[in-house]
């Protein structure tokens, strides 16, 4: 059995809002994450689904960070566990609630992925239009500017899981990553299931 953690691409920053518009930007996006995705056979592409682009849900995040905080286990898809820390705290408003997420770093991740961040999350719409298990937003420590980081939950991905099931060992969001409100961004449950 295969274990999941890092996502079909890390896309952060590869489109430049500057020479499109925010919505024009997200459809680049997800087409790109579709075209690259490395799991849904190109016969199966055509059932991604996606909310439209909302700039409501492009957040802007008060950061805390967590110094040297202790590992954890975090239970998966699958019969492995995997290992994080939580390494800060973003906190925000959203449907005039106050809410807070942990933004996790992996354990053993190995050269090149020291600057990870890892953000898996629920939210109302899971098991009706996205995903049961919930979805991710890939960040890194460096997107962290003066104790703020941008949430663009447009991006929002699905797991491996959501098309595969049995073969990978998917991280299900910790409690404290499960809101209490629906985030209509991001990519939608794949059509079929």
């Amino acid at each position: 059995m295969k274990t999941y953690l890092l996502p079909a691409l890390l896309l952060c920053g590869l489109y430049s809002s500057a020479q499109k518009n925010y919505p024009d930007s997200i459809a680049d996006y997800f087409s790109h994450y579709v075209t690259t995705h490395e799991v849904v056979p190109d016969s199966m592409k055509g059932n991604f689904r996606f909310y439209p682009a909302d700039e409501t849900y492009r957040i802007q995040a008060d950061v805390e960070e967590v110094r040297n905080g202790p590992w954890f286990s975090v239970e998966t898809s699958g019969t492995q566990r995997k290992t994080f820390r939580v390494y800060a705290i973003a906190k925000f408003r959203i449907d005039g609630k106050a809410v807070q997420l942990s933004l996790l770093q992996s354990q053993g991740l190995g050269a090149g992925y020291e600057d990870y961040l890892f953000l898996p999350f629920t939210d109302l719409t899971n098991g009706e239009d996205t995903y049961t298990n919930g979805r991710y937003l890939d960040l890194a420590i460096s997107d962290i500017k003066g104790k703020k980081i941008t949430l663009d939950f447009n991006k929002a991905y699905n797991p491996y899981c959501a098309y595969v099931s049995g073969k990978y060992n998917c991280p299900i969001p910790p409690e404290k990553n499960r809101l209490d409100v629906a985030i209509e961004a991001g990519e939608k449950m794949f059509r079929g299931h």
